[in-house]
């Protein structure tokens, strides 16, 4: 068994995760979340390579909130943070972190502000961060994370995933209007599906 450098940062990383209070059903370690752009070039093509987090905090199974990019720990804490915010814009996520293992800082896109800080916040500190900055009323919480169907065993991707849920948040805070615009191919069906079962499952 060969160990990278990474290989071994992550394994500091991830007890630091489980003292904040995360948990193994939470933490998606070395999560793919696209296929790579595809380049098309006369009659031939080229698959770029695919983005991947290091880790991919969720709050609940199909709600992201965070993403931790994990350097080696001869590097500052901050040397991955560039890249956890631009995963973070991908991903329409609001919390981007780097780490050296020792170290964090963390990019709050709702303040803009980026923290030195010693251990992760926890996940209900995040989950209030965001429902707070979001107008999330506590009384329509439980709805909002309510999870998609999944018994088929298909999970949504992470575009649709954000459009699932900018689509409840936007019906909770009592919008009589929504539009959500997606490409050709992306999966309207299945993403109006699950808005659908989510609203009659919570009433």
């Amino acid at each position: 068994l060969v160990t990278t450098g990474l290989d071994k940062i992550c394994r500091y990383v991830i007890p630091k995760l489980y003292s904040s209070g995360w948990n193994d059903d939470q933490i998606n370690e070395q999560k793919t979340f696209t296929d790579g752009r595809i380049i098309v070039t006369g009659e031939k093509y080229v698959r770029k390579k695919q983005k991947r987090s290091d880790f991919l905090l969720k709050y609940r199974r199909n709600f992201s909130i965070a993403v931790v990019e994990a350097k080696s720990a001869y590097k500052n804490a901050g040397d991955g943070l560039q890249q956890a915010k631009e995963y973070a814009e991908i991903l329409g996520l609001k919390f981007a972190y780097s780490t050296n293992g020792k170290g964090i800082v963390e990019h709050d896109f709702i303040t803009g502000k980026e923290t030195d800080m010693e251990c992760f916040p926890t996940p209900d500190e995040l989950w209030m961060r965001f429902s707070q900055s979001e107008g999330i009323k506590p009384e329509f919480a439980e709805r909002f994370l309510t999870p998609c169907n999944n018994l088929d065993g298909k999970t949504p991707r992470y575009y649709q995933e954000i459009a699932i849920n900018r689509a409840v948040k936007a019906i909770l805070q009592g919008k009589k209007k929504i539009l959500e615009t997606l490409a050709t191919g992306t999966g309207k069906t299945y993403i109006s599906y699950q808005i659908i079962y989510k609203l009659w499952t919570t009433r």
